[in-house]
């Protein structure tokens, strides 16, 4: 088995000294990638937990939302780690051999923190790529720093997941809602929109949207005539809507995640509210394009870096995704678990099965080259991600804004660009 013991404290004190930097192992990716002999070890592809020398497989953990209103994207984020441990498996190069472990959280905080225990306990667990939902990572944060577990946040964006607690093995890749809510307001005010109604759901990923949001909003001279905080089982918005189609918004800010988006843009349709719909990155997924039919289109939202299709390692991520033959997507945040996953797997591959260890190598990640491009954490284990996507839904697609017939003036919003 392998010794997942800790380092005694001499060989603990030595390394915790070291201040040279951490070895980066470089993102194979592209053609690199697609030549390293995946042929020989193609048995490696079909099973995610192959033995180790000394018999048995490292286990990374995977949590987020497999059931439920956004499992659409959990799902997609479980598919991109299970690629990322089949890659790996195939690679020659590799020390250890690597197992899955799925848990669904189910976007509850509850059923969050009794999953992220039962695989923080489990020491043949080395770390985890953990949670989409901002409410649910927001509550186990205080479980892996318990177990001394090393986990890297894949797809929530709640600034204080990070920023709430001096914790070491916190770690997150994609951005927070703070740039996202700055980027998302300039961007609306200098389309000319000067008034807003909000509803966000009364989470703390919604208020903490709701915050950011109008902070943001009123430093460019947008101006909110009224809020609604809803519940995040709410079926009815007849008695906000019917407020705020009074109150004859520019835009209805939507601060929440899919299933709630799903049922507002519908229910703004059957009151004939002409306003502009804007969500966050909560919605971006093919779920809400779904669920909401032909009046998704227009609809525009903001997400922390870029589309799959662009990223730095992007090709590579979706054709590989492709010749697995997953049966869903790998959504919006698939290539950010993607990446979480192989910089764990780096960093095990670099220190070995110890989590102490681990959490100290990824403390000390700088301009890590990976799918999403560089992962540089900061004190508080929190990536620079600097670039914010504007994208818009065209013919049931999520399409990058500039690349886009809206941009171009070929159509318009919902409600007449002002401009």
């Amino acid at each position: 088995m392998c010794n997942f013991g800790s380092i005694d404290n001499k060989a603990r004190s030595a390394y915790a000294d070291r201040d040279s930097p951490v070895k980066m192992t470089p993102f194979v990716g592209g053609e690199n990638m697609l030549n390293r002999g995946f042929l020989i070890f193609s048995f490696c592809l079909l099973v995610v937990g192959c033995s180790s020398e000394d018999g048995s497989a490292v286990k990374i953990g995977f949590i987020g939302p497999l059931t439920g209103g956004v499992s659409a994207n959990g799902i997609g984020g479980r598919n991109s780690v299970d690629l990322a441990i089949k890659l790996a498996n195939a690679d020659v190069t590799k020390q250890y051999k690597y197992q899955l472990v799925a848990l669904d959280d189910e976007c509850k905080p509850n059923i969050g923190i009794q999953v992220a225990t039962k695989a923080a306990a489990d020491s043949s667990i080395l770390g985890a790529v953990a949670h989409y939902c901002s409410a649910v990572a927001v509550g186990t944060v205080d479980v892996f720093h318990k177990f001394a577990m090393p986990m890297i946040v894949w797809g929530a964006v709640l600034p204080k997941i990070t920023y709430g607690n001096d914790y070491p093995e916190v770690h997150r890749v994609n951005g927070t809602m703070i740039n996202q809510n700055d980027v998302a307001a300039k961007f609306m005010v200098d389309l000319g929109y000067k008034t807003w109604a909000i509803i966000h759901d009364t989470t703390d990923y919604g208020k903490g949207h709701d915050k950011y949001f109008t902070e943001s909003l009123e430093k460019y001279g947008g101006i909110v005539l009224g809020r609604f905080g809803v519940t995040a089982d709410q079926q009815d918005f007849n008695a906000e809507l019917t407020k705020i189609k009074a109150l004859e918004p520019d835009v209805i800010y939507f601060g929440g995640i899919t299933p709630i988006g799903v049922r507002v843009r519908t229910q703004m349709d059957r009151l004939n509210i002409p306003a502009i719909f804007q969500g966050t990155s909560g919605i971006i997924s093919d779920a809400y394009i779904e669920g909401a039919g032909t009046l998704a289109e227009g609809t525009l939202a903001f997400r922390e870096g870029d589309s799959a299709e662009r990223l730095p390692g992007g090709k590579m991520f979706l054709a590989e995704y492709d010749r697995n033959n997953y049966s869903s997507p790998p959504e919006a945040y698939g290539p950010f678990a993607f990446a979480a996953a192989n910089l764990l797997i780096d960093a095990i591959e670099s220190e070995g099965p110890d989590r102490k260890k681990i959490t100290s190598y990824l403390n000390k990640v700088r301009n890590y080259n990976s799918v999403i491009g560089k992962i540089t954490f900061d004190e508080n284990g929190q990536n620079m991600v600097p670039l914010i996507t504007r994208f818009v839904v065209q013919d049931g697609k999520w399409k990058i804004w500039e690349m886009s017939e809206y941009a171009d003036n070929i159509r318009s919003l919902n409600r007449q660009n002002p401009k």
